[in-house]
């Protein structure tokens, strides 16, 4: 399928490895134009020429912690539009809600609310002047089915689905969405971090803690990125212009609720 989107511009945060690796692969095979984001240079660097080499799209980087002010400010400066905007910090860590500092509320707020909410001020009202933008945030499933350990990443991402949802319709009708995707148990580095953490806590290994939860994914494997690449590619595209405000669930079957 034809996704309408090649030689159009799409910023990918968090871009060098996982789920965001795994998007931007899937937007540059559509024809999408990249900017690839990460903190450090060197990760996105190796990723861009990897692109360019396989897809044959342009693909710029900036490095630059897009959670902070002065992160938002500069992408803003040196790429001032964009039609396709992704989402994508990594969480905050796992453990006991009553062990988090005010601090450590207020970083995982920064870096998985407010942050977004500002990139996707930055892009919005260029997006609504062209007729044509796609934003999606991937977020967490926490968000429909919130696990104590994960107590600041819950408190952070809900306060971005809401924004999400009441930001979403006012923009509808000038052919730009936002919606959400709410991955669990892809087969990350960051997903293998919390792990680590959960199973520490439960007396398990990693590998122990891994196979426990296999048991409870109804498709009984792990979640591939590129999966969720493809998922979040098809939301990009010109086919998807009737979706939006939408928290779209990628668990296996995982989630047991209907809504």
């Amino acid at each position: 399928m034809d996704l309408g989107i090649r030689g159009r511009r799409a910023i990918v945060c968090g871009a060098s490895r996982g789920l965001g690796r795994a998007v931007a692969e899937s937007l540059a095979e559509a024809g999408a134009n990249l900017v690839l984001n990460a903190r450090g240079l060197d990760g996105i660097e190796q990723a861009a020429d990897e692109i360019r080499e396989k897809h044959g799209v342009r693909v710029d980087t900036l490095a630059s912690d897009l959670t902070t002010e002065e992160g938002c400010n500069r992408i803003a400066v040196a790429f001032p539009t964009t039609d396709i905007l992704i989402n994508n910090a990594g969480g905050p860590p796992a453990g006991d809600w009553r062990s988090f500092e005010r601090e450590d509320w207020r970083t995982a707020t920064d870096h998985n609310m407010i942050g977004p909410i500002f990139l996707i001020r930055n892009y919005l009202d260029g997006m609504v002047g062209q007729n044509f933008g796609r934003i999606v945030n991937i977020t967490s499933i926490v968000v429909k089915q919130p696990k104590a350990m994960l107590s600041l990443s819950v408190a952070a991402r809900l306060g971005l689905t809401g924004a999400v949802k009441a930001i979403a319709p006012s923009v509808a009708g000038n052919n730009v969405t936002i919606n959400n995707l709410l991955p669990e148990l892809f087969d990350t580095d960051r997903l293998r971090q919390n792990l680590t953490t959960i199973g520490k806590q439960n007396g398990r290994t990693l590998e122990e803690e891994i196979a426990e939860h296999m048991h409870i994914i109804p498709a009984k494997r792990l979640g591939k990125p590129a999966e969720l690449g493809a998922t979040c590619a098809f939301l990009c595209s010109e086919h998807a212009g009737f979706i939006t405000g939408q928290s779209i669930l990628l668990d296996g079957g995982f989630y047991p609720g209907l809504f």
